[in-house]
This record gives structure tokens, sequence and C-alpha cells, in this order.
């Protein structure tokens, strides 16, 4: 509502169709780069691309917050973020230090993803109101995106 200028009563059909949109390109993506990622028999270049992919869909919002950049940031980041999903879960198990230890090992993963999304909202509540607004919220969000996928670069046992 508040960087697209909707009115509250049109948020919720704006919202409904944002979802719907971004629904599909994550279910497209997902599918297509896991696909494509167990076809080639690597990893690393499809979560890079797509954490850029989603870097790109931040700076989408970050530059043009109006309806029509919402439904193309919602594309881009439907599509970067499913790839990443599919694709990034199948490098975190080549990597596991131990079979033995997977499911303790995914379980400190999975809580980790999980803290990330609770703290999410309160570390995006001071930068919206104190260091720029939305637009400030979505380049931050750009860099942590490339700052993760060059963190990706960084791992020598998968392709």
């Amino acid at each position: 509502m508040d960087a697209v200028g909707m009115e509250a009563d049109a948020a919720a059909t704006g919202v409904f169709i944002l979802t719907g949109i971004y629904a599909v390109a994550v279910f497209g993506s997902t599918v297509s780069g896991g696909i494509w990622s167990d076809r080639l028999g690597r990893r690393k270049p499809f979560v890079i691309v797509a954490a850029l992919v989603t870097g790109l869909a931040a700076l989408d919002l970050a530059l043009t917050q109006n309806w029509v950049g919402a439904i193309v940031g919602a594309v881009i980041l439907g599509i970067g973020f499913g790839a990443f999903t599919s694709v990034d879960f199948a490098l975190v198990t080549q990597v596991l230090p131990s079979s033995g230890d997977a499911a303790r090992d995914l379980g400190i993963i999975n809580i980790a993803s999980a803290g990330a999304q609770v703290l999410a909202p309160v570390v995006a509540a001071p930068i919206v109101t104190h260091l720029g607004g939305y637009t400030g919220l979505y380049l931050m969000a750009a860099a942590a995106c490339v700052l993760g996928a060059a963190c990706v670069t960084r791992i020598r046992t998968v392709d």
C-alpha cells in the first residue's frame, strides 16, 4: 500500500494478484531450474544466478515503486527464488560434512532459514523507518543477494 500507492480497500486484491503471479513464476522456475541443474550436474552457477536474479527483483522494487514495477518484481522474484530454492537445497545436501549426521545438519540449516525469516521484519522496520524507506530496504536486499551469490563462489567441493 505504502510503496505502490494503493488504497486500503484495493490492497488485498493487489496482494492476491501479486501472490498469484509470484506463485506461477516460483513453480515454473523451481521445476525447470531443478531439472536443468540435475541434467548438467552443476549447482553453483544456478544458485549464483538465482541469487543475482533475486537481487535484480529487489533493485526493480527499489527503483520502480508502482503497480507495474510490483508486477515485474513479482515475476523476477518468483523466477529467482524458485530456482534458488530447488537448486540451493540440492547444493546443501552435497556439502553436508557427513551422511551419518545429515538429519541433524539439515535441521540446523532449517533453523537458520526460519531464524532469518523471523528476524527479517525486525531488521527491516528500522531500515524502512530510518534508512531510506522502502527504497533503502530494497537496495539493502539487493546487496544481500549479491553478497550471498559471492559467498557461494567460495564453495570448493561442488560444481
